[in-house]
């Protein structure tokens, strides 16, 4: 995974890392506060914190014995900013789709209405057909 973007969704896939995204755009906190919610040990969740920190979306500074960590909202701007062309493109779609549905509704309400305007001899004939076209 040598780009950016498959990196950063790398990062993102694991549930863990995710909570901890959560947690940093709270703010700014320590290694030690990250880690409290998880029942796992430091080492584990600074291999998280590596992971994040690799795909940048995260720093980390020194502070004399802390750490504290802090999100970086570009790496996750350029993930959004993919997934928009697909969310439009979908969108688009779904537009499309929504046009279609109303066009098909107003045929059959048309439909009906001509029905109950025909005399009874030509809405038996048309229901036939109907029933043979299925």
């Amino acid at each position: 995974m040598s780009d950016r973007l498959s990196t950063t969704f790398a990062a993102l896939a694991d549930p863990t890392r995710r909570a901890i995204l959560a947690r940093l755009a709270l703010g700014e906190t320590s290694v030690l506060k990250l880690a409290e919610p998880f029942k796992m040990s430091l080492p584990a969740v600074s291999k998280h914190l590596k992971v994040l920190e690799r795909a940048g979306l995260i720093t980390r500074t020194r502070d004399a014995q802390m750490r504290p960590c802090r999100i970086e909202a570009r790496a996750l701007k350029e993930a959004d900013d993919w997934l928009e062309e697909y969310r439009r493109l979908w969108e688009e779609r779904l537009d499309r789709l929504d046009d279609y549905l109303r066009i098909l509704q107003a045929q059959e309400k048309k439909d009906k209405q001509d029905d109950k305007s025909l005399n009874p001899n030509k809405q038996r004939k048309r229901e036939k057909q109907r029933g043979d076209k299925k």
